[in-house]
């Protein structure tokens, strides 16, 4: 059985793994950065980090194998939805494919560009994947909808797991309190 502790983070890299503002691997890197850092409280357990690298030249059969045994030991998900994650059609479907229908784990689902309250994640639908929309509408899917804000992201991390699910099926969101609570409020 698998030591699950872990956070996989989902995002659309759109063809490059280069900083830039390209793609959603910035908001990747801000979460890896964060989490390095020793002077404050933001800690992650980055799945990523706990099986062997591939390549991007690996085969699509070998990367598969790798995140899903990534996503195996993962507690939950972190799907960076910015403004083309909608648009990938080939490993953000596959990453929220195998979390929701086969290893069952909560997707928090962080939203760049937002930076006040989530209070109705309907919302915010033309953005979601159809992965995700489909999981969400079959109720299949366990998801916190949050700002791409670090304070909230921490307290997601540390609360949801496949143990503790978010209450709302997939359009779970936190409450007034809980963002007074992190120091945003809107």
């Amino acid at each position: 059985m698998a030591y699950r502790n872990g956070t996989y983070v989902a995002f659309h890299a759109n063809g490059t793994n280069i900083p830039g503002g390209n793609s959603d691997i910035d908001y990747y890197n801000l979460l890896k950065a964060w989490s390095s850092k020793t002077d404050d409280d933001f800690t992650m357990c980055n799945s990523h980090e706990k099986t062997a690298a591939v390549r991007d030249t690996s085969s699509s059969e070998r990367l598969m194998e790798v995140l899903r045994d990534r996503l195996k030991n993962s507690k939950n998900m972190i799907l960076i939805i910015g403004t083309t994650t909608k648009l990938d059609d080939d490993w953000v479907p596959f990453e929220i494919s195998q979390a929701v229908d086969k290893f069952k784990i909560p997707i928090i689902a962080t939203y760049t560009n937002i930076s006040t309250p989530i209070k109705n994640p309907s919302v915010y639908k033309a953005r979601w994947p159809a992965a995700l929309a489909t999981r969400i509408n079959n109720e299949t899917a366990s998801v916190i909808h949050i700002p791409y804000k670090k304070t909230v992201l921490l307290d997601a991390i540390g609360q949801f797991s496949h143990n503790k699910l978010p209450k709302g099926k997939g359009l779970g969101f936190y409450n007034d309190d809980a963002y007074r609570s992190f120091g945003i409020v809107g």
